[in-house]
């Protein structure tokens, strides 16, 4: 079996604050951050003992910057390296160091990066994008669609590689009319899937098949998105509930709960590159037919 794990630990901690986001300049204290730490090292030994002999990939999905923190660093070198890992990637908003990434595979490695003006210049990310690119390290480039960041996303747009995909998360609560849309998809053709809610209650969706949410404390989800556990992934409870199932959310409006909504067909867009967000081919025009634009969902946790 393949499977994707979103692995997301007690980590809350950042060194950014975000005024769109909620964790901004949060701090860990001694004893979370240790907790994190052990949490993290435990996940990481069950993926290279693959008790159940999967192909598996992870992503990282920390609430704050992962990173920054020296264990992070050290999972990813250490699972990039293991065979029976397909991909091994992080959300992060590339604010520290790089140097540890010629210590990992390059061919498994990936990073799921976001850009967030105001918090660093423009001239530093790119830098640490061709950082990556200089040891052929895997990546996808994001913004938040703020009016306000519109000209930094076309700058970063004409700035980075053709090659590297510029992502647009709708912004939360904001609401977009056409103009807005089309301006926006012009950066990213992709952006309509972001800026809409997709109907999911009663449709097949992958989550709780082979993609699975995974806490600190071992604690498996179908989704970040269903809190309803399946199990635990320590003690192998989980497995029984791998199944193919409908969705019981009214609707979803977040891609890494999104892009295993089979409707919408996105393994097929983001083949190879689920995971890291990067598509596998020139990103195609949004086209979902018959659904309205609407406003992204009040409440929606900030994406990374």
């Amino acid at each position: 079996m393949n499977l994707l794990l979103l692995y997301r630990g007690p980590l809350a901690s950042c060194n950014y604050d975000c005024p769109y986001c909620p964790f901004a300049k949060r701090r860990d204290s001694r004893a979370q951050l240790t907790a994190d730490r052990e949490a993290l090292a435990r996940f990481t030994d069950w993926v290279a003992a693959n008790p159940d002999g999967d192909m598996i990939s992870v992503l990282f999905t920390p609430w704050g910057e992962g990173l920054t923190r020296s264990w992070y660093r050290q999972a990813l070198v250490r699972l990039s390296q293991l065979p029976h890992v397909e991909r091994v990637a992080i959300q992060t908003n590339l604010g520290g160091r790089l140097s540890w990434v010629a210590d990992a595979d390059p061919a498994r490695l990936a990073l799921w990066a976001t850009y967030h003006p105001g918090q660093v210049s423009r001239e530093r990310f790119l830098a640490a994008c061709a950082t990556l690119r200089g040891y052929g390290v895997r990546h996808s480039v994001g913004m938040v669609g703020l009016p306000e960041h519109h000209a930094e996303a076309v700058a970063m747009r004409e700035l980075l590689p053709e090659s590297t995909y510029l992502w647009v998360n709708a912004a939360d609560g904001h609401t977009y009319d056409a103009a807005a849309e089309a301006a926006w998809t012009e950066i990213d053709p992709l952006f309509g899937y972001s800026v809409r809610p997709h109907d999911s209650a009663g449709f097949d969706c992958g989550a709780g098949e082979t993609s699975l949410s995974v806490l600190g404390d071992g604690t498996v989800r179908r989704c970040h998105l269903i809190p309803a556990p399946l199990g635990n992934l320590y003690d192998g409870s989980y497995r029984a509930a791998l199944r193919p199932r409908p969705c019981t959310n009214a609707t979803c409006d977040c891609h890494i709960g999104y892009v295993h909504l089979k409707r919408l067909d996105l393994h097929r867009v983001f083949a190879g590159g689920v995971p890291e967000r990067i598509p596998a081919g020139p990103p195609p025009t949004w086209g979902v037919p018959g659904e309205p634009v609407r406003s992204a969902a009040a409440g929606r946790t900030p994406p990374r």
